[in-house]
This record gives C-alpha cells, structure tokens and sequence, in this order.
C-alpha cells in the first residue's frame, strides 16, 4: 500500500522536506500545458520550492502574517499549488473560491474571511476582482495571472510577483523559516467554504493537523505510489481533491499533472495517460453509459463477447475480493477479456489507469461493479469538508460497491438512532476485521480530521458538533458486516402525505445507468405519492429516436413524441414493479435544461439544490400532481 515519502507536521513543511529529498532527482512535482507551445511541461521540486519562497517573500514584504488570510480564485493549475504553499509558509490561511462563482458570492467569501490579498486567474476573474474590490475593505491587493488589458493600481501581475520576489527572499528567508518551524497540527491551514444548498457558505476551518492526519490514516489504505501520475480536475477549492488529489498524491511521491479545462479532461486523459483516477461519479456515470450505448448498437456477436468478457472479469474480481488467486484458465481468460474488449475502456481513460477514487457523491454499485470487473477498480470513500474530508474508505482488496467501506485509522464513526439519539454501533479504525451491524441511525464522529469549526460563527459549530465532541454528518447510514452504507441526507428526506419517510438519494442512483436518463431528482414532500422530474440524455435519446423510426424537428419535439413517453413510462413502471409502494414513481415530466452550477440548481461539487429545482418548476410539478 502507499506512504508518505517523508514525515512532516504542516503542509509547508511537506512541500519543503519533499523539496530536499528530490533535490537531486528527476522526479518532476508538477506538469501544465503550455497553450503556446501546445506541450505538456514539468516543474521539478527545485524549481517549485523557488517558486515558493518567491512568492512567500513578497506576500510577507506585503505585511502577510501568520493567521492572514490569502484567497485564491483560480481554475487548477501550478499557481494556485505554489500560492497555498507560499502563504501556509507564513502562517497563513488559504481561503480557495470555485470559479463558478457570481461576484456576489465572491464578495461574500472575501468580506466574510477578510482576506488581505486575492489571487485571480483568467480575466473573466479578474473583472470579478475589480467588481467587489471597493466592496472588501480588508482587501489589500489583487494578484492576476492574466495579464490586465490596461494598468490597475491595486493589481499585481503574477510574472512580477514572481521576480520581485526572488529578490526579497534572502531579505526575509531567515524569518520566514523560523515562521514554519513554529507552525503547530492546531494552526488553521485553510477556510473551505461549503457550497450549500440552502443560505450563505460557511467557512470550514481545516488546519494543519487535520490535513496531515487525513495523509497519515489514508495512504496505507490505497495504493499511490512514488511516480505515480495524478490528472488533476476536480476543483482544488473542494477538501476532496486537495486532500486526495493534492496532499496525499504528492506526499507519496506521485506527480500532479492539471488537466486545461473541464471540457478538455478527455483529451488531457488520452495525453498525460494518468496511472491514478480521482474523480467524481458522474464522470463513471458518463462514462459506462457511453460504454453501454456502444454496446447495444453492435452486432450480435459483439454483445455476446461484451457479455462474456464482462462475467470472465467479474468471476477474476470475485477470486481477488476473496483473497484467492484466479486459476490459470480464468487467468488465460481475463487475458483474452481484456485484449478484446477491457482494453478499450482502459484507452478511455488514458490506458495506463491502475485503480480509481471517487468521492463527493455516492456511486451507483452497477457501476462500481462495472469497472471493478473491467480491470480499472473505483475506490469509494466519503466524508465532509467538516472532516477534512475522508471518514472511510472501500478496501482496495475487497471493495463492497453500495457501501463506502471501512472506517479509517484515527478517526471512530458511530450510528445514533433517530428516535431516541442512542448511539447503536461504533467502529474506529483499528477495530477491523470487524462483522459489525447495526440499524440505521445519524452517522456521527470524532477524530483528528474533524474541523475546527466554522469561521466566526459559534452558533452553527455548535449546532453539528455536540457537547461530547460528536460531529453531526447529517447523513443517514448503517453499519453491514463492518463497511458503512450511507442511506441519505437527513435534510432530503421526503415525508409523504400519508407520513412515510422517504430518502430520494437511492432511488435516484436506480436510474444513473439508463442510457436515456442524465439526471433526475425525485418530488414527494407532503404529497401522497413520488413523482420524478427528468433531464434526458438527448445524444442517446437522439440516436435511438431514429433506430425506433422517430424523426423530429426539433429536441422539444423529441421528448413530446408518444413513443418516447412510452418508453419512459415503461423504464419507470419497471422500476416501481420492485418498489416498495410509498416508493414508487407514479409519474415524471421532461425538462430540457439540465440541471447545473452556472443555472443555479446543482452546487459547485455537483449536488442537486433541490429546493431551487423545486421552487423553478412549481407550476410543472404542481399540473403534474393535478393530471395524475
């Protein structure tokens, strides 16, 4: 399994002892691509570490001290790496913005943090900057990427920051040292603010040793290895992927390669050829529904070796999950399998992908299962950004696609019944192998993981981390057999008008791998039956259109046609034949416009804002209840 390459207590102090031990190794931290050129280049650890120091030079020279916070508004890239490094070398806070953000809510962030100096990227951030620069009056400074079309007194040019402060290093070095050496676990490292569904973000304070810890309990559980190669996509502003696809991907001596865009991310995979994954399950959903459409517009001959192939992997998934080595005739087998058709989906994803992580959401076990069998496994953790973010993690040996898996090291994660708040089960760690079962009940936990607290606001820390020093996930889960199954959140739960408590995550999951469906969200609060709302997947939905004789002028003619409604109807009448009856979907209505962050209905990690939806289609919701 991975580890750390060196020991280290801050997150300054790992880029700086990983910096000293490749000193004199070719062993590249970080790769970008030059858009210029249109080639990817390295950066080595030397080169990152004079980065550092530069820019920690000239934030001090500019008054940043320990406890300061510096925010950053940038898309993933080197910059954003050695702007936290530089700033966390002082003391200081990063305060990291998703770049979909409005300057309304940038402002927010800004003036709630009260961040002293802002890093932007691009100049479509930039003109956010310049929006609510007046509006922040903590706000010293804005450093810009991009360079600006015409001179601003308080922005700065990053290719300046970078010479002045080179210059100002041997000025300030001694100090600054000294400010690391002095950094303690308890030192607040970062503000995340959570991009809630409901009301203004708050600020989840993260510090050193909640990180540190994370990288401690996690690489033992996953196989990252020294010189493995991360595309990195997800936004570094969510705890998710600066923790696995950050801290610990370069902790263990793996290098951190960040992909041009979202949009470019297939392309990116096909160039860097990534040996580890970490993503978030849409991207597994898209992908196997690709796959699956693939499939079934082949010839007859061609699904039969789908099909065979896709056993063949699953018995060898089978052999290994149980810890046995497959027999050489299925081993000779899956060799077959995977030359004729697994192959083909390891080219997908730049070919050389050993395993996978996905977090952030729950992955629907049909697919799990899928790519468990196809050769690439998908590793399912879950946590919070309030625990920094891993509470558990699927074994790599033996994953249990549905569940999230095992609580790791350190951290203890115990089930309290609704009714009554009587905690039922608890597992940390070391407690494993374990067989324990329990009901369902709150997932709460303790640990060295678990945040501070909100920025300066005691009233909503108290409310989720109780007096014991509980904190309240509130999601709704069970313990099976010793791996942890998340059910759904508390907060979504739908109360049917006949009193059934009802959580619409699960059923959602069903219908994530129909070829025809891309997203749905489940309608029922205080109604006496479950009705759905779907965006369909209108490339798919095109395509067999016109294997079923369908031709439309128009997508709004398409999801209107008979043939179509009948074909959903069907998918859901399938679906409810296994419901239990308060589970049942009696009706759905289409809606052409997914559901997104830059619409406001999905969260910048992709949850749906499902009082937004709601609140946007109330009169299609409500005609639907009338007609059925």
């Amino acid at each position: 399994m991975g580890k750390a390459i060196v020991s280290f207590n801050s997150v300054p102090e790992m880029f700086f002892r990983l910096a000293e031990h490749y000193a004199n190794a070719p062993q590249p931290a970080l790769s970008f691509k030059n858009k210029q050129k249109k080639t990817w280049e390295d950066i080595s650890w030397p080169e990152l570490r004079v980065n550092i120091e530069a820019v920690a030079a000239y934030l001090y020279h500019k008054g940043v001290r320990k406890g300061d916070r510096v925010a950053i508004l940038s898309e993933n890239r080197p910059e954003w790496a050695i702007t936290d490094a530089a700033t966390q070398l002082l003391g200081g806070i990063n305060v990291s913005l998703y770049t979909t953000l409005p300057a309304s809510e940038v402002a927010y962030i800004l003036k709630d943090s009260g961040s002293k100096i802002f890093l932007v990227s691009t100049g479509i951030q930039l003109r956010k900057a310049e929006d609510v620069f007046e509006d922040c009056p903590e706000l010293e400074e804005v450093i810009s990427i991009a360079i600006p079309k015409k001179p601003i007194g308080y922005v700065s040019t990053w290719a300046d920051v970078i010479a002045q402060g080179k210059t100002l290093w041997p000025q300030y070095s001694n100090e600054i040292m000294a400010i690391m050496q002095g950094l303690t676990p308890d030192d607040v490292s970062a503000l995340i603010y959570t991009s809630g569904t409901t009301g203004n973000p708050k600020g989840v304070m993260l510090s050193h040793g909640n990180f540190c810890s994370q990288v401690e309990a996690c690489l033992p559980k996953i196989e990252i290895m020294e010189g493995d190669l991360h595309l990195s996509f997800l936004p570094l502003s969510h705890s998710f992927e600066q923790t696995a696809g950050y801290h610990a991907l370069l902790a263990a001596g793996g290098r951190v390669a960040y992909a041009e865009s979202v949009e470019a991310v297939i392309n990116n995979l096909s160039e860097v050829h990534p040996t580890v994954l970490i993503s978030v399950p849409r991207v597994f959903e898209r992908a196997y529904n690709v796959i699956m459409k693939n499939v079934e517009e082949g010839s007859p001959t061609k699904k039969k070796i789908f099909a065979w192939a896709l056993a063949t992997g699953q018995k060898v998934a089978d052999a290994r999950g149980a810890g046995k080595k497959p027999n050489p005739i299925l081993t000779a087998q899956y060799t077959l399998a995977t030359k004729l058709v697994f192959s083909k989906i390891h080219q997908r994803f730049g070919g050389r992908v050993r395993f996978a992580i996905s977090g952030g959401a729950a992955l629907p076990a049909t697919i799990g299962n899928f790519f468990n069998a196809a050769g690439i496994p998908v590793i399912e953790g879950y946590g919070l950004t309030e625990t920094a973010p891993v509470l558990s993690i699927n074994p790599m040996n033996s994953p249990r696609y549905g569940t999230v898996g095992h609580v790791i090291p350190g951290v203890t994660v115990a089930i309290q019944r609704l009714s009554d708040n009587k905690i039922i089960g608890a597992l940390t760690g070391e407690d494993y192998p374990s067989n324990l079962t329990t009901e369902e009940g709150e997932i709460i936990c303790k640990g060295p993981n678990i945040m501070k607290g909100y920025w300066n606001n005691e009233k909503a820390t108290n409310e989720v981390i109780d007096a014991d020093g509980w904190f309240h996930t509130g999601d709704v889960g069970k313990f099976e057999e010793g791996y942890l199954r998340i059910t759904d959140r508390i907060k979504h739960m739908l109360v049917s008008k006949g009193g059934k408590n009802i959580y619409p995550g699960p059923i959602e999951d069903r219908f994530k791998t129909n070829q025809l469906v891309d997203q749905i969200i489940v309608i029922g609060e205080a109604r006496e039956f479950l009705t759905a709302l779907v965006v369909p997947n209108m490339e798919n939905l095109s395509a067999w259109a016109k294997s079923n004789g369908i031709s439309v002028e128009k997508p709004s003619d398409l999801i209107a046609h008979k043939i179509v409604l009948d074909e959903f109807t069907k998918v859901f009448r399938e679906y409810s034949k296994k419901a239990a009856s308060h589970e049942k979907i009696r009706d759905f209505r289409f809606i052409e416009e997914p559901f997104s962050v830059e619409n406001g209905m999905m969260t910048p990690t992709l949850k749906l804002k499902r009082k937004i939806i709601e609140q946007r289609y109330t009169d299609l919701i409500d005609r639907m209840y009338l007609d059925a």
